[in-house]
């Protein structure tokens, strides 16, 4: 059981970043950067190419580079890219990106399988409201340009500079980057790969403590419209300043890569970190999200400010979510209960009606929508109307295909396999078992955070009822089972629906028929996350022992 309530947050501390480097930089991905050298370069450098940046590496082991999240930095960069295109809007200025011709908003249709028409006008009537609505002249932005009128960028842990370079190369409509890290190696990298691509006309280097950054940029003129966060391990040290720092109405940035804490193998270091007690479970990497999204809520909270999840994903080793922020004291009350009254839940015993274990109690996490589909949709029309964009394009479709038909209001999900693992059965196909729970009434989708996922409105008793009926033409050695088991007391109880298994053409998701890259095999061996880079104090120790 999970408790879906709101805590007070525990003090935040202000901590220090420390620059990392991959330890392999010899090291390929599926997505083919590119590493070389070229003339001019200092002794031991390397050049990495990503995106439109070409990034300077030293050989030793000080600045972090993980080539495996050229994704999220790809993602982030659309994401951005559209979040520029509706805020710049409304300042009058259009912004012109490269190879983007007709942009279609995507949405995948259950029945026909093709565009939404309705969803592929939108752009249209946007542009036609835009031109006759207020009869003005838009001013365009382009990449690599500054904009006057343009938003104002914060990268606190910048390391190499790469994320924010990609910034000033590929987003257009932003009047300044700052890019931030406390080691002076790397503020002094940023500048050079700034010079480096001619970008320094936009992107700043600083060398400054993160959290002071953004505490100094509390005042409404000082405010980033976009910060970015990609830590070594947890943003939690920085995450009360980013809430305070942030524009009205801004974008947040954040990366999570202590999954290890946020999936539930130490539930008090979560807690101490997010406020949350993480359960270790199958669905582990929603519940991280919603973990992530809750802290974030929850300190900006104290400042009569509120969240809005644009887009929160879980790839590879990590969690990565994108969040509005605005401020409003009614909806801040509002998001601790109904209507300013004390939350109440069902009254459940000690154990589990159905397997007769003990619950488990967690949380508590966000319980709402964790995506904007209308949003992501406009994401997603932007990658899949502009395929070369970006390295890892079918990816970022595939999962965004995903995204936009998860069900929206049904928070954490099931997993198919360890279902039927409970009673000891063989697992049903996933379109049978999907076309059991829609002839029964109810509502399913898959989850981007894993397959084999099941998210449905149906309550518990009627999933074990499908394992139940499925049980029977699939039996197990019921003398096998332990007196106390779960398989026991589930299987003992005779079910009370008759489930159909026949296959219904809408138990097969689009993303699914249409083949797309949604969840990505493993790039390389030792692909996940990479050692933390030296720092500069320990290579003075060493130098002199």
């Amino acid at each position: 059981m999970i408790s879906i309530t709101k805590t007070f947050r525990p003090a935040t501390s202000i901590c220090m970043h420390l620059p990392m480097e991959d330890t392999n930089p010899s090291s390929s991905t599926e997505s083919g950067q590119t590493w070389s050298t070229e003339p001019g370069l200092l002794p031991g450098e390397t050049v990495v190419r990503e995106g439109k940046a070409a990034i300077l590496f030293p050989s030793a082991n000080e600045v972090f580079y993980n080539p495996v999240q050229e994704f999220n930095r790809d993602l982030t960069c659309a994401v951005i890219t559209e979040f520029a295109r509706e805020q710049l809007a409304q300042r009058g200025v259009r912004i012109l990106v490269p190879g983007e011709k007709d942009r279609v908003v995507v949405r995948l249709s259950e029945e026909n399988g093709t565009e939404d028409q309705e969803a592929s006008e939108q752009p249209e009537k946007e542009q036609q409201n835009e031109e006759e609505g207020d009869k003005k002249e838009y001013i365009t932005a382009s990449v690599g340009e500054r904009c006057e009128q343009g938003l104002r960028v914060l990268e606190g842990l910048a390391a190499s500079g790469l994320r924010s370079v990609r910034f000033a190369l590929e987003v257009p409509g932003l009047k300044s980057i700052t890019a931030n890290d406390y080691s002076a190696k790397a503020a002094a990298l940023i500048a050079r790969n700034a010079q480096h691509n001619n970008v320094s006309h936009i992107l700043q280097a600083s060398q400054r403590d993160a959290s002071m950054v953004m505490y100094e940029a509390r005042g409404k003129k000082e405010r980033y419209d976009v910060i970015d966060l990609d830590p070594y391990g947890s943003p939690s040290p920085f995450l009360d300043a980013a809430v305070q720092a942030v524009s009205e109405g801004g974008l947040l940035c954040i990366t999570c890569t202590d999954m290890a804490v946020m999936a539930g193998n130490s539930g008090e270091t979560c807690y101490s970190k997010y406020g949350s007690m993480s359960i270790k479970s199958r669905y582990c990497h929603e519940m991280a999200l919603r973990i992530i999204l809750h802290s974030l809520d929850q300190r900006a909270a104290v400042y009569q400010r509120y969240i809005e999840p644009l887009l929160s994903v879980s790839v590879d080793f990590y969690i990565r979510v994108f969040v509005r922020v605005k401020t409003g004291q009614a909806v801040v009350k509002n998001s601790a209960s109904m209507k300013y009254s004390a939350a109440t839940g069902p009254p459940v015993g000690p154990n589990c009606e159905h397997c007769r274990q003990r619950h488990q109690l967690g949380g508590p996490i966000w319980a709402e929508p964790i995506h904007d589909i209308k949003f992501v949709q406009k994401v997603l029309g932007a990658v899949s109307g502009n395929p070369t964009h970006f390295r890892t394009s079918k990816r970022i479709e595939g999962v965004l295909s995903m995204v936009t038909e998860e069900l929206q209001d049904v928070p954490l999900y099931y997993v198919l396999d360890h279902l039927s693992s409970t009673v000891h059965c063989n697992t049903p196909p996933l379109l049978q078992f999907r076309s059991a729970l829609l002839h029964a009434g109810y509502r399913v989708s898959l989850s981007h955070a894993c397959k084999n996922a099941v998210k449905t409105d149906a309550p518990a008793g009627v999933l074990w009822d499908i394992i139940r009926c499925w049980e029977k033409s699939n039996p197990v050695k019921r003398e096998r089972l332990s007196e106390t088991s779960p398989a026991q007391h589930i299987l003992s109880a005779a079910p009370t629906l008759q489930a159909c298994f026949e296959i219904r053409e809408d138990a097969n998701p689009q993303s699914r028929k249409r083949h797309l890259t949604r969840f990505q095999e493993n790039p390389q061996a030792n692909w996940g996350p990479k050692a933390r880079a030296k720092s500069g104090w320990v290579i003075l120790l060493m130098l002199f022992c």
